[in-house]
């Protein structure tokens, strides 16, 4: 049963998915970084960061997945979501970021772009 304190409208998954983050930076430099997504939700996730990133900062997270079969094996299948940073809290080996996507995973769009 949910805690009627709970907020979320999402339910969270525990998963650890590595991914590669765009963006641009503090000092308006673009960069891509590869990194991890941590308890995905429909509506956003954690991003685990070295990189010193601000509230509101606007990111493109794609997730690469293996190719489906040897003929595919030259077409690189990856998953592509925008998100923008809600929270960042620091510790000494690297920022947590609460992601929101811009467009929530839904049954609809759970394949392609979100």
């Amino acid at each position: 049963m949910k805690n009627p304190q709970e907020r979320r409208r999402w339910e969270r998954l525990p998963l650890a998915i590595p991914v590669f983050a765009r963006g641009i930076d503090e000092k308006g430099k673009d960069f891509l970084d590869f990194t991890t997504v941590l308890d995905v939700s429909g509506g956003g996730a954690i991003l685990a960061t070295r990189r010193n990133l601000a509230r509101a900062t606007r990111l493109t997270l794609e997730i690469p997945s293996a190719p489906l079969n040897e003929k595919a094996a030259g077409v690189s299948s990856i998953r592509t979501l925008r998100a923008k940073i809600v929270r960042v809290t620091s510790s000494d080996r690297c920022q947590l970021c609460a992601l929101e996507f811009i467009r929530p995973i839904t049954k609809s769009n759970s394949v392609g772009q979100a």
